[in-house]
């Protein structure tokens, strides 16, 4: 339990109730009959025991009649981090999965993708890929945009609106012989780049943030991602791609990249292996690749819909931890057919299971392990664990209510389950029927506030 010295900030709200969240060292911890308050700038302030409200009340000065009770059916839960999610292709979502990565990319991704310079489609397809990953409990959610500046502006203005927090990536591409309409010359990529980050980093958007976004290395030329390393480095930015989905793209990028020892070693020559970089997939990354990102701090995202979907590779997670490299969830709409997280903590517990029926020496995951990954991994892998990822003194309160007996609701609860039950039937049966409110740095952002 966590209860500082007084707190000079106004109380916002108080919750007394069970919490359920992640440390580095336990991947559940629970908490029950606890007390959490948030003060005016949506931080949590304190997190005390319930026997402890008149006590917190006087040092907190809050009214104990204030406190919210949660019922015995719910819990606060972090919100989820998307880690990897692309925002334009959202419109598809749940078709055209009936081709291998390259292909699918020639043949539906870049003829969608450059519908963007449209805004009007663009503002139609955002506003709804927002809102449903809010619905569905995302609180932060790492975005790929397409090439198109101001579109990818537009859905930067639209999390900011709706208040989720966010990195959004304008894509920068200057080869693609599948669409020639849809690609960059490597000087307007730089050019259009810089744009990005300087008008999005010009509205001051608290929640927020550019990333620097080369499609993955088959699509850019050595000189722009060694240039966009370089922008990235100077202006201390994030940076997101893909890396090793598929054998047949690996195969393309030793074409491609004669001179590198690896699909790693391409993008590390270029300065974009940092600690503040997250790769999608890495379905057949080496050891001594995996060595690298632990060394350079870089973080994987893995997308196990997208991964099955796609018929790409299945990627040992144990392994990836064993190597201590930082690991979130993804989604990676539209290549995986749900934009809902907990899918990908099922898929990431399915695809482990499957290792297990093939060796039956590998470690099977846990489910509190996934939960995990879905929440503080997910903060780590982006460098927002300082922010945000589990309920900490000091941190942006993102979180989730949930209410495993909600009305109507996926789940049947036939007596009382305990808190640990709850979760993992939640985490297992749950959809967004059971999240009943989701906050972002303390402010609800779920129900919708009607305009």
């Amino acid at each position: 339990m966590e209860t500082p010295d007084k707190s000079s900030t106004a109380i916002a709200f108080v919750y007394r109730g069970t919490l359920v969240h992640s440390t580095p060292k336990e991947a559940l911890q629970i908490l029950e009959d606890a007390l959490l308050g948030v003060d005016s700038e949506g931080k949590i302030a304190f997190i005390g025991e319930g026997n402890e409200s008149q006590k917190l009340s006087e040092v907190f000065r809050f009214s104990p009649s204030a406190v919210t009770q949660l019922d015995q059916h719910e819990f606060l839960m972090p919100g989820m981090i998307d880690t990897h999610i692309h925002a334009s292709q959202y419109s598809y979502a749940g078709t055209a999965l009936d081709m291998p990565l390259l292909q699918w990319l020639n043949n539906y991704t870049f003829p969608v993708e450059s519908q963007f310079k449209d805004l009007e489609f663009a503002n139609k397809v955002y506003t709804q890929v927002v809102k449903r990953t809010l619905r569905n409990g995302t609180t932060t959610a790492c975005y790929f945009a397409t090439i198109h500046t101001d579109a990818a502006l537009l859905l930067g203005q639209i999390t900011n609106d709706f208040g989720q927090r966010a990195l959004v990536g304008k894509v920068c591409m200057d080869r693609n012989d599948a669409v020639q309409h849809y690609r960059e010359t490597s000087q307007e990529s730089q050019d259009e780049t810089n744009r990005f980050i300087k008008e999005l980093l010009n509205r001051k958007y608290p929640l927020v943030k550019p990333v620097v976004t080369p499609r993955f290395a088959p699509s850019c030329t050595e000189a722009l991602l060694a240039q966009l390393g370089a922008t990235a480095k100077n202006n201390n930015l994030h940076i997101q791609s893909h890396i090793s989905e598929n054998l047949e793209e690996i195969k393309l990028v030793k074409e491609l990249f004669p001179k590198s020892e690896s699909y790693s070693d391409v993008y590390h020559k270029c300065n974009l292996l940092t600690d503040k970089t997250v790769m999608a997939h890495g379905c057949h990354l080496s050891d001594k690749e995996l060595a690298l990102f632990r060394e350079t701090g870089a973080a994987l995202s893995h997308c196990p819909n997208s991964n099955f979907s796609l018929c790409s590779g299945l990627l040992n997670v144990r392994n990836v931890l064993n190597h201590k490299v930082k690991l979130g969830l993804g989604t990676d709409v539209a290549g995986g057919y749900s934009s809902s997280m907990l899918d990908a903590v099922r898929r990431t517990l399915d695809g482990s299971k499957v290792l297990t029926i093939q060796d039956r020496e590998h470690k099977t995951l846990t489910f509190e392990e996934v939960f995990r990954l879905a929440t503080l991994g997910g903060s780590q892998a982006l460098s927002l664990d300082e922010q945000t990822g589990n309920f900490q003194v000091g941190k942006d309160f993102d979180a989730l209510r949930v209410n495993v007996a909600a009305p109507g609701g996926p789940i049947d609860l036939i007596k009382y389950e305990e808190p640990q039950i709850r979760l993992e039937k939640f985490l297992n049966l749950g959809d967004d029927r059971n999240i009943v409110e989701v906050f972002v740095a303390g402010r609800k952002v779920v129900p919708f506030r009607e305009a």
